[in-house]
Formats: structure tokens, C-alpha cells, sequence
């Protein structure tokens, strides 16, 4: 007796083929949808941080991390401390990254009096290991004095600045936030950490895979 191969008829193919088509649709578009997600909620941490200050100011006449009266301004009646006082220069000094520390940097500041002044949420205590914000990507959030010293160059009076965030994201933020081009405007991206961020240029071309410092100014 001879022996029958049998195969796959061309129907049963195309079959097979149009639902890994489908199935390989819907991955793509479910990792695009994570993506948006994910640029949607890095653009709100650029929108909301300045909100702070602007909150803080309008109640307490002064910048948060600055105020040199925060034990009046945002401590319970009756404490003796729950916070340290900023030297009321009308700057946020510190860098934007900067860590918790003694003296505290105002920078660092910032985040426990406007979370204080019930302005923002999170931990008070600056002991605990969730106190320094995090943005969606992992990297660090934080503000700082803007003018000269301000990282990547951005213009205003504040730089905010968050870091981690992969290239691939970069135009997409930008594009959101400003006119589309992290070099440029009043958003741009950078290498590096602190004030000492390399900008992307046409030296330092942006990579999907890098991950970036993105600063605002306002």
C-alpha cells in the first residue's frame, strides 16, 4: 500500500493567515493604546506641577520649598515643627533631581509643602522610601529655580523636569506639550542628570531606545 501525505488546502491557509493577521492587529494596537496611555500621563505631570506653585502662591504669598513662614503656613496649630523653612529668596534653589539630604534642598522642599498645604498628594516624611515622585516611565519628577543655571537652557522663571523617559516618547510629549521638537520651545530633551544635561542636538541626535531628561520652562 502506498503511503497518503495530505496537507493543507489553500483555503485552510488563507484561514490561518488572516487570523494571525488579525491577532498581530490587535497586539500592535493594544501597544499603541499602552503608549498613549503612558505620553498622556507623563503630559499631566508637566501640567500639574506648575499648578502647585501657582496654588501655593495664591494661598501663602510665596514660593513652595522657598517659604520661609511654612511652619505657620502648613504645619497643625500647635506644632512646634513639621517642616523646614526655605530662605525666602524668591527662588526655588536645589536641582530638580536632587536627593534628600542635610541642609534639604528647596528643591526637595518643594514636594513636602505643597503636599502639606494639601496641594498635592503624597508622603510627608521625608525618611519615606515613596517621598521623591516618580514619573509613569520610573524616573524622577522634580522643579527648580529657572533664568541662568536652568537645565537644557529652557526659558521661565521654573524648569520642570522629568526624567527616564524613553526617545520614542520625546516627540510625542513634545508634540503635546509644544511645537514638536525637543531642540526647540519652551519643552526640550537632554542627556544626563541635574543641571549638567547634554541637549539633544544634531551631535546628540534623539534614539527611540535612549532614555531622556525632558525639561519645561514656564
Amino acid at each position: 500500500m502506498k503511503a497518503r501525505q495530505s496537507g493543507f488546502t489553500l483555503v485552510e491557509i488563507a484561514i490561518v493567515l488572516v487570523i494571525i493577521g488579525l491577532l498581530m492587529g490587535g497586539v500592535l494596537k493594544g501597544q499603541e493604546l499602552i503608549n498613549s496611555a503612558k505620553v498622556k500621563n507623563l503630559a499631566q505631570d508637566f501640567r500639574t506641577v506648575p499648578l502647585y506653585i501657582y496654588g501655593y502662591q495664591d494661598k501663602f504669598r510665596t514660593l513652595p520649598g522657598d517659604d520661609v513662614r511654612a511652619t505657620a503656613h502648613v504645619c497643625a496649630a500647635g506644632a512646634t515643627s513639621c517642616t523646614t523653612l526655605g530662605d525666602g529668596d524668591g527662588r526655588i534653589d536645589g536641582a530638580w533631581d536632587a536627593a534628600t539630604g542635610t541642609p534639604q534642598p528647596e528643591s526637595v522642599l518643594f514636594w513636602q509643602h505643597v503636599r502639606l498645604a494639601n496641594l498635592a498628594s503624597g508622603p510627608t516624611q521625608m525618611t519615606d522610601p515613596n517621598f521623591l515622585p516618580l514619573n509613569a516611565d520610573g524616573g524622577r519628577i522634580g522643579v527648580q529655580a529657572g533664568g541662568a543655571g536652568a537645565p537644557l537652557d529652557v526659558r521661565g522663571s521654573h524648569a520642570m523636569c522629568s526624567g527616564g523617559i524613553l526617545g520614542k516618547y520625546v516627540i510625542q510629549l513634545d508634540t503635546a506639550l509644544d511645537d514638536g521638537d525637543p531642540e526647540t520651545g519652551s519643552m526640550r530633551a537632554g542627556t544626563g542628570s541635574g543641571a549638567t544635561l547634554t541637549a539633544v542636538s544634531s551631535t546628540n541626535p534623539l534614539d527611540e531606545a535612549t532614555a531622556y531628561a525632558v525639561c519645561l520652562g514656564f
